[in-house]
């Protein structure tokens, strides 16, 4: 082939795409990754669109199902200096597609020009003949006219006549009428589309938002000396659904191993009586498709899943790929485990740090891909029974390709699915792991105590890239993790942290005994002391000193407001008072804009000057605005800008308003 044939090739690829498509947002790592949105919320893409000369442009969002041939299209809109930006709310749940074409608009750039030449004098009887030809040429060349709109325009044409007077033919080619079929059906040029067809990720409103609880089956038998059942649970949902929880989260709920089990507060020395780790998964009653039989049977299980839904709630299972030393795939398959030299088990360890009770699976050699699909039926074994939520316990520890397989393929049959990442680890492998399909990402949250902390973090999860795929899940508390701030702070520190965690984000969750603001710790670790991974306990919720009324209005207060629904719409405002936070959380059209104050000092009163943010109705600094406190009710006028506010953690230590509009 000759170099001016390829020439030729070239141009007649590219030389009619006149129009520049830039910086499309979101595209994630170059559409390597899809982008997430869910049912509930409006997909906004913008990017930078331009073109050489000054003709008016058109844009529209493309966007199908992923495997569909027909495109649908929504209109994109101008906003600031060649950014344009479009909006789609989808119908249905799946992966979707969606890409960007853009367009000279040939009759708006007639009618501009014309417009300009009559206001200044100028002669424009050639102007009108060519604006005439040009709804002639839309009339035979025009593939986007609909019936009705083509039967309009010939008719308007046929009125005019074949020697229409100037004024009638202008006032016709200049009518909003006209301006508006044009839009709709009229000749574009240079149509160019965007050369890359991106995905998004649509998903139901639980992967967003949600108020997740979290408890262990076997110690809700209110008596340490026995071991819980799914009726146990059962009979606690009823207090569950009182505070206003989404989902109900367990621990393992598997047969737990023999071998090396672990005694009370992780002792090595367990007793006869001591019930092991549950994460210390398979013994000789069966692996991760087995029910722990002290719990009851898989009939059992069937009951709590429907008794849940019948109070609003969602049952969460945990995940866990590690296996006790006597998990039944260790003999069935030993390919599939790390042996030492001395032909022992390699058991668990993130040195210095040892987990003799369980061992983990080696995902390549022998146990590719066998082990792959053996993981993947796992949760498919437990969707069959009802569960569409899980918490994947460690998945740093394993594979990137692996879960990006997995959680495709799980969702290809069963688009419901949610994945927890339960992965405190280096930020760019947390965002990873989003990206690959997680569905929520366990966060830093729960290490963000001071104002500068909080506004960072979270300013980087709302309004970063990271916004588009990235879902963090604020758990105030795990069984694993008994934060220092908690250990210290007495009841305003648990009041404290539950406001942040369920105002600061869409999704959050608390550990049982939370609400009795639990602290006790190990000496000088991040852990429960006498904690219920290694013992059952039974815990007196009347306990006083409990904060249920608290967790009870954040819910509720959550169900009510939209704006509360979403992770961004955040915005830190100012307040002379570095230990107090100040923050809002709104949509978009601003009919629910709420305000929130915390004070993070838990022992001392703190207080401020603040600023009401009446800059963002357009109202100036003197104006007054309605406001309702959400706390008590009670109804009242801010006038101007700057307010005080007080708050003594000892009463209580959070104050949230809802901003009505400017007081007629």
């Amino acid at each position: 082939m000759t170099a001016h044939a390829v020439q030729d090739q070239w141009l007649k690829r590219h030389a009619m795409n006149r129009v520049a498509i830039e910086k499309v947002d979101p595209e994630i790592d170059a559409g390597r990754f899809p982008a997430k949105i869910t049912l509930a919320e409006d997909f906004t893409v913008e990017a930078d669109i331009f073109c050489d000369g000054h003709d008016p442009l058109g844009a529209a969002l493309l966007y199908r199902p992923q495997g569909s041939r027909r495109w649908q299209k929504s209109p994109m809109r101008l906003f600031d200096n060649d950014r344009w930006r479009g909006q789609i709310r989808f119908e249905a749940i799946g992966p979707h597609e969606y890409s960007i074409v853009a367009w000279l608009d040939l009759f708006a750039g007639w009618r501009r020009d014309t417009g300009r030449k009559r206001d200044a004098g100028q002669t424009i009887a050639v102007d009108l003949a060519e604006g005439q030809a040009l709804l002639n040429r839309t009339l035979a060349e025009s593939d986007r006219l609909e019936p009705a709109d083509k039967n309009r325009l010939t008719a308007l044409l046929a009125e005019l006549g074949e020697t229409p007077a100037e004024g009638d033919l202008f006032a016709l080619l200049m009518s909003d009428e006209m301006a508006a079929l044009m839009a709709r059906g009229g000749l574009r040029g240079s149509p160019t589309t965007y050369d890359k067809v991106l995905i998004v990720e649509v998903e139901r409103d639980r992967a967003a938002f949600g108020a997740w609880y979290e408890l262990v089956p076997r110690s809700q038998s209110g008596d340490p000396a026995r071991h819980g059942t799914f009726d146990d649970v059962i009979a606690r949902l009823p207090y569950v659904q009182s505070l206003g929880f989404d989902v109900l989260y367990f621990p393992p709920i598997h047969p737990i191993g023999q071998k090396n089990r672990k005694g009370r507060n992780n002792s090595l020395t367990p007793t006869a009586d001591d019930p092991g780790s549950p994460y210390a998964i398979g013994s000789a009653e069966g692996g991760h498709e087995a029910i722990h039989p002290e719990l009851g049977s898989l009939e059992d299980f069937h009951r709590l899943v429907t008794a849940a839904k019948q109070h609003g709630l969602e049952i969460a299972l945990d995940f866990a790929i590690q296996c006790a030393p006597d998990h039944p795939w260790i003999t069935q398959h030993p390919e599939w485990f790390d042996w030492r030299p001395d032909g022992t088990i390699k058991y668990a360890e993130n040195p210095p740090k040892k987990y003799e009770d369980i061992v983990n699976v080696h995902f390549y050699g022998g146990a590719f891909p066998d082990l792959w699909y053996a993981l993947r039926d796992v949760v498919l074994f437990w969707i069959g029974h009802g569960v569409s939520i899980f918490r994947v316990d460690n998945p740093h520890t394993k594979p990137l390709p692996f879960w990006e397989w997995m959680i495709a393929d799980i969702r290809r049959q069963h688009p419901e699915a949610i994945f927890l990442s339960e992965a405190f680890t280096r930020p760019k492998m947390m965002k990873r792991l989003a990206k690959a399909g997680f569905t929520q990402s366990y966060s830093y949250f729960t290490w963000r105590n001071t104002k500068p902390e909080l506004t960072e973090y979270l300013t980087e999860l709302t309004s970063e890239e990271c916004r588009h795929y990235m879902r963090p899940n604020f758990f105030a508390n795990t069984p694993d993790i008994n934060p220092r701030y908690l250990q210290t702070s007495g009841r305003p520190g648990f009041q404290i942290r539950l406001f942040l965690a369920a105002t600061l984000g869409a999704t959050y969750g608390l550990y049982n005994g939370y609400e009795l603001c639990e602290a006790e710790a190990v000496p000088g670790k991040e852990e429960y002391l006498n904690s219920e991974k290694y013992e059952i306990r039974a815990w007196d919720w009347e306990r006083p000193g409990h904060i249920r009324t608290d967790i009870a209005f954040v819910n509720a207060l959550r169900q009510a407001h939209p704006a509360l629904q979403r992770l961004t719409g955040l915005e830190f405002y100012n307040v002379w008072n570095d230990s107090l936070l100040y923050y809002g959380k709104r949509t978009d059209d601003l009919s629910n804009f709420l305000l929130f104050a915390v004070n993070l000092d838990p022992v001392n009163p703190q207080a401020g000057h603040f600023e009401v943010p009446l800059w963002e109705f357009g109202l100036p600094d003197d104006a007054s605005i309605d406001v309702e406190d959400l706390v008590t009710g009670e109804r009242f006028v801010w006038s101007g800008k700057t307010q005080h506010m007080h708050i003594d953690p000892k009463q209580r230590p959070y104050m949230a308003w809802r901003l009505i509009g400017a007081a007629r």
